[in-house]
């Protein structure tokens, strides 16, 4: 399962810092965002289609978005992140 998997990596991690781990399956890079202010790391993905059909245009939209506090002793120039 998706849990037991993060799980795992989180185990196998030498780097205790990890804050968190996103699932971005389905969205491509240039459509996550992640910026750092007031202490917190914002996390955006977004993703949107165009399809005509016979009866017209038809938009798929999906969106994630999160929000993480800093750990007390992190600086927000720390925060680091890879897909």
């Amino acid at each position: 399962s998706m849990q037991r998997r993060l799980n795992r990596m989180l185990n196998s991690s030498h780097d205790h810092k990890l804050l968190a781990l996103m699932d971005v399956k389905g969205f491509d890079p240039k459509e996550v965002t992640v910026t750092v202010k007031d202490r917190k790391v914002k996390v955006l993905a977004e993703h949107e289609e165009e399809h005509t059909t016979a009866r017209g245009k038809e938009y798929n939209y999906r969106n994630i978005t999160r929000e993480i506090s800093l750990p007390p002793g992190v600086s927000e120039d720390e925060v680091t992140y890879s897909l």
